[in-house]
């Protein structure tokens, strides 16, 4: 066994348990460790909590907690939707903001829904055409919606808001303040416990973005462990949903949450062609990122050389 004298010692932040569970499982079963980390886990506000504030939700996005947190120096390595990521680190440079690479894509295939109220007359995604949906701004929820509505609805007629955390969000849904929202779990399994429609979902991937300072043997290290949390999920997803249930705080009983949803993988090198694809995808709408950016100043796969 290692001793604790031998480990390298990492700080790393975490938000919404469904997007960063292979993180939490990793350090929890003690895989981090096996692979010679001390991998010090940093929480951040999310909007899954169902007493989060909107920290998370401030409209410059390098002053929600997590980002300012990175930009301060405190913790080295985060994981949010690939496109959030590819945002920050395209824009931190030009924002006076600390740097950081994406280094991987992530374990997490967090699915998200877009949900109607159980008495709403919006039946199709085609109903959304000019209808507010309501979504986190620059985070997975906002990208999802995008992507999920543009087969129904052209880029123009789709309408997102920001109607505050998940909890807010699902009240914001029930009393037609807003046409629909986006949700992950713990919040799908909620909505459709409450009769809530799920008109469509899908997953979609984290990306995992670092400072220099986190070396290709440590990244590769931490992604390992990741790697083997992934095939400890899939095996048995059910074992893990107390991380997820812990955000509900008592709307969910253990069997109410639908596990069948939670999907992860191994963290895999951010390659050319994914970043092309992305990057040309946000740059389609006006304001999702900044332009001008380029594979080898955003992408380092430095894990894998």
């Amino acid at each position: 066994m290692t001793a604790q004298a031998d480990l390298k010692h990492v700080r790393v932040s975490v938000m919404n348990a469904v997007h960063d569970l292979a993180v939490f499982v990793a350090r929890d079963e003690g895989l981090f460790r096996d692979e010679g980390l001390d991998l010090e886990i940093v929480n951040t506000p999310g909007t899954a909590q169902v007493e989060a504030d909107r920290r998370a939700m401030r409209e410059v996005i390098f002053d929600r907690t997590m980002e300012a947190l990175y930009n301060a120096g405190d913790v080295e390595q985060y994981r949010m939707c690939e496109w959030g990521v590819m945002k920050r680190t395209v824009e931190a440079a030009q924002c006076g903001q600390r740097p950081a690479k994406i280094v991987a894509l992530g374990a997490a295939m967090s699915k998200m829904a877009i949900v109607t109220a159980p008495d709403s007359h919006i039946y199709e995604p085609e109903q959304l055409k000019d209808n507010p949906v309501a979504v986190s701004p620059f985070n997975g929820s906002h990208f999802t919606t995008l992507k999920m509505l543009e087969g129904f609805v052209r880029k123009e007629h789709i309408k997102v808001v920001n109607a505050g955390t998940m909890r807010e969000r699902l009240e914001a849904v029930r009393k037609g303040e807003v046409a629909a929202g986006n949700f992950f779990e713990p919040w799908i399994s909620v909505a459709q416990k409450n009769g809530f429609r799920i008109l469509m979902e899908s997953h979609s991937t984290r990306s995992e973005a670092a400072s220099d300072q986190l070396d290709g043997p440590t990244l590769a290290a931490m992604f390992r462990a990741e790697a083997r949390a992934a095939e400890l999920i899939n095996r048995n997803p059910g074992q893990y949903a107390h991380y997820l249930l812990a955000e509900a705080q008592g709307l969910l009983a253990p069997h109410e949450l639908e596990t069948w949803r939670l999907l992860y993988g191994p963290p895999a090198p951010y390659t050319r062609e994914r970043f092309q694809a992305t990057y040309e995808w946000m740059l389609s709408y006006p304001g999702l990122v900044a332009p001008d950016a380029t594979y080898e100043t955003v992408v380092d796969n430095r894990a894998w050389e």
